[in-house]
């Protein structure tokens, strides 16, 4: 695959992991105490909270989203199966996580919110999550960042969405009414960043018969209005009430996988295979290291057969390499494990792969054209610093925060991961393994060299 060392490291493509946001707000609720009727086919009766996507209770799912964006404590609200459901929160980051039991909790998720006052009416801000909403990377991050009470909303919601949701007022900038009663195309996202004024407006709103999450919001913007942030452009939500939506979270989790920084050969080729099995063995939740050392055993399988003149069987195996070494990235994101060890690992066993392979060609080359040693010798080197220096150049880039060059544009040189091991599979399968040399080392130096220029024209 065409990509960065932080290719397993959750921040945008193309930007540092120092340049992720960190939230202002220091403490997060979680909702989960409620039951639903509509899942019940898939819960078997229990918690709606632990039901899976991807291999991830969606509890999980809510909690490490909140981890990830630098919140530091979690606070879990727990009502319906409760047990269950704080046995499996409290296997999640230790010390930062914590359960409260909202007895309450039939009465509505007002009633919920209402239990963890205890907690949490000290902070001047904190968050409120539903449990069963799922956001792509990077949702939150307007939200977090706010410095007064605020909605996220989706002002361009699906027709499914948009009956089923709670939709929002908003004025001048402010979400001033929640309510599924409302005639607006605004709905809101399930998240909030509230002050403890919250409460009061759940008591109220409860003294008047609506113990409802939307009523409490309801009283506290007629008292203060919330500030309405838009879902950040280019990723996603969805609310999981029925098992379609499950199927549609499932389906939308899939297309955020690829990386805006793949190459041709990644997007058209590889992805589509790679995104379609790492969800097929989700379930399993293999560790990305493991698939890390599993697309290295493949490539060093694939030099060998390179090595030993098995051109097609060679071929074939490193382009198979390069799909398995996406799965290891899409891994960390579909469990939300992503880490910058991870990465590490994953660049040093992808640049002994490459080496490996082009090393394979290298000893096929030499015994097809015994005459000419030193050629092989050095067209073998020439591919070996190509492919590895393009890769290091990218992440010094990345490292020193300089400005990219167009790294899209550049992509169509196959000078990535992905194109050199098309490359390779082509012409192996041609019986040509001295061209395939040629072909990286000239497509990857082309690539770093068009690189360098491009940073300092930039600087």
């Amino acid at each position: 695959m065409a990509k960065t060392e932080n290719d397993r490291v959750q921040v945008p493509s193309g930007a540092s992991p120092e340049a992720a946001p960190l939230a202002r707000a220091r403490v997060a609720v979680v909702l989960a105490a409620g039951r639903s009727e509509r899942l019940a086919r898939v819960a078997g009766g229990g918690s709606k909270a632990l039901n899976r996507l991807a291999g991830v209770s969606l509890v999980e799912r809510a909690i490490r989203t909140l981890l990830d964006a630098g919140i530091e404590e979690v606070h879990v609200v727990v009502g319906y199966h409760a047990g269950p459901v704080a046995a499996a929160v409290g296997r999640i980051a230790p010390g930062h996580v914590r359960t409260v039991l909202a007895e309450d909790w039939e009465l509505g998720n007002g009633a919920s919110l209402a239990a963890v006052a205890p907690q949490v009416e000290h902070e001047a801000l904190f968050v409120v999550m539903m449990a069963d909403h799922v956001f792509g990377d990077r949702g939150l991050r307007r939200l977090l960042q706010s410095e007064r009470p605020a909605v996220l909303v989706d002002p361009h919601p699906t027709a499914d969405v948009l009956e089923e949701g709670t939709r929002v007022r908003v004025e001048d900038g402010d979400a001033v009414g929640f309510g599924k009663h409302l005639d607006e195309s605004t709905v809101d996202c399930g998240v909030f960043l509230l002050s403890a004024e919250i409460f009061e407006c759940q008591r109220r709103a409860a003294l008047e018969g609506d113990a409802t999450l939307a009523g409490a919001v309801s009283k506290f913007a007629d008292r203060r209005p919330l500030q309405a942030l838009t879902l950040p452009k280019g990723t996603w939500w969805h609310d999981v009430d029925t098992p379609e939506d499950l199927s549609e979270a499932r389906r939308l989790l899939r297309r955020s996988l690829p990386k805006y920084a793949d190459g041709p050969v990644s997007r058209f080729v590889n992805r589509p295979v790679s995104t379609r099995l790492s969800l097929w063995f989700s379930p399993a939740r293999l560790s990305p290291d493991l698939l890390s050392w599993v697309a290295l055993l493949f490539g060093l399988v694939a030099a060998s057969a390179l090595a030993a003149g098995l051109g097609i069987a060679g071929g074939i195996l490193a382009q198979v390499t390069s799909v398995l070494d996406g799965m290891d990235g899409e891994a960390a994101r579909i469990q939300m494990r992503a880490t910058s060890q991870g990465a590490l690992l994953d660049g040093v066993l992808d640049r002994v792969t490459d080496a490996a392979i082009l090393v394979g060609l290298g000893l096929w080359a030499l015994d097809a054209m015994p005459s000419a040693p030193g050629v092989v010798l050095l067209v073998t080197l020439a591919a070996v610093f190509g492919s590895t220096m393009s890769m290091a150049s990218k992440d010094r880039i990345t490292a020193h925060r300089l400005r990219h060059a167009n790294e899209r544009a550049l992509s169509w040189l196959l000078g990535g991961r992905d194109g050199r091991m098309l490359l390779v599979m082509v012409f192996s399968i041609a019986n040509l393994p001295l061209a395939a040399l040629v072909a990286v080392a000239a497509t990857s130096c082309l690539t770093l060299a068009l690189r360098i220029a491009s940073v300092r024209l930039q600087h």
